[in-house]
């Protein structure tokens, strides 16, 4: 006599074998949504650092000089041709920090925010050094990602530092 049916062993071994396949797979697409955050998120610090870094150097090799009596550790002041308001033959930037961000202020306008609201800046440095006669600055700046929920996937931190001169001179 042939039994066509499944045996309560039988069932009880296809069913652990499921949860098994199941759990592996539901572990990687896990990880792979966890990675992706990850990556993602330190793209967007690192893609702050570089951006804030090239506006900072443009302006910097663009400037006619620094404006001392304004410039501290933590701002720098340019004086440019660029940005002219009407009348003006030479204008004035800042570069400061507003709360957790860095801003650029044009004269007689209100501050641009340089990087996103998910950055923070957690450190920024400007140094004069001048080398001969040319004027030059040392900027240190380091970013990390806003992490509101303390998970290890929304940590990411950027540095950066460059000195650059003025070409004015």
């Amino acid at each position: 006599m042939s039994r066509k049916g499944f045996t309560l062993i039988e069932i009880l071994v296809y069913i652990a074998a499921l949860v098994i396949i199941g759990s592996a797979v539901i572990t990687f697409l896990i990880w792979a949504i966890n990675s992706s955050t990850k990556a993602s998120v330190m793209r967007e610090t690192a893609d702050n650092a570089r951006i804030v870094m090239g506006a900072m150097s443009y302006e910097i090799k663009e400037a006619i000089s620094v404006y001392t009596p304004t410039t501290l550790s933590n701002q720098l002041s340019l004086e440019t041709l660029h940005y002219l308001p009407p009348g003006e033959t030479t204008t004035y930037i800042d570069f400061y920090l507003c709360e957790t961000q860095l801003c650029l202020k044009k004269e007689s306008q209100s501050p641009i925010a340089l990087t996103s609201d998910r950055v923070e800046v957690t450190n920024l440095v400007f140094k004069r050094v001048v080398t001969g006669e040319i004027p030059s600055i040392r900027i240190e700046l380091e970013l990390e990602f806003k992490n509101q929920s303390n998970r290890p996937e929304y940590q990411a931190s950027a540095s950066s530092s460059s000195t650059i001169s003025l070409r004015s001179y």
